[in-house]
């Protein structure tokens, strides 16, 4: 195998890890009924006018499966962390205690798990289009490699490998869908 052809090889690999990042990091917004301090990720507090991450401005606790205490460095802060968890649109009910800010995290109803695991199927799919982005554009490189002179073998060889990876890579987005499904759907 020539240089060039391990290349596009590695970049698609890189390419198709990254799309499995992103994947893990989606679901973890989805929220399958229990507390996770990741579910506040998408959270930013008007801090001395920036926008700021929640996590920056203050301590976010998991007391127990279906709490989550958020508790600022700063006395002033409690209003507007509030006000951001409310503008954020997460669909939790944040309560101000004047030390700290306890959200309840509801149980999920059968039809809100149903939209939560359409929302993850969404997601995995989104991960399979880039993951075959990833194998079109090595495959392309490829191409251009054979008119370049590389040989046909070698080229044919490269091609095989690139799918290998996709369908291990497509077969890994279907396990962790899989098994974020089994998560939102246990009651």
């Amino acid at each position: 195998m020539t240089e060039e052809i391990n290349f596009i090889i590695d970049e698609a690999k890189e390419s198709m890890n990254g799309s499995i990042d992103h994947l893990n990091k989606a679901l973890l917004n989805i929220r399958a009924g229990k507390a996770n301090p990741q579910m506040l990720g998408a959270v930013f507090v008007d801090y001395y006018g920036s926008a700021t991450a929640l996590s920056q401005v203050a301590n976010i606790n998991v007391p127990d499966p279906r709490t989550l205490t958020v508790t600022p460095w700063e006395k002033n802060m409690l209003q507007p962390i509030e006000k951001a968890i409310m503008i954020a649109n997460l669909g939790l009910n944040p309560m101000n205690n004047g030390d700290m800010i306890i959200i309840n995290i509801p149980a999920l109803t059968e039809e809100r798990r149903k939209d939560l695991a359409k929302q993850a199927k969404t997601e995995a799919e989104d991960a399979k289009i880039s993951i075959r982005n990833a194998r079109k554009d090595a495959n392309t490189d490829i191409k251009k490699q054979e008119k370049e002179g590389t040989s046909e073998d070698i080229c044919k060889d490269a091609e095989d490998r690139i799918q290998k990876l996709t369908d291990a890579y497509i077969k890994k987005i279907d396990d962790i869908y899989a098994e974020k499904e089994a998560e939102i759907m246990k009651v």
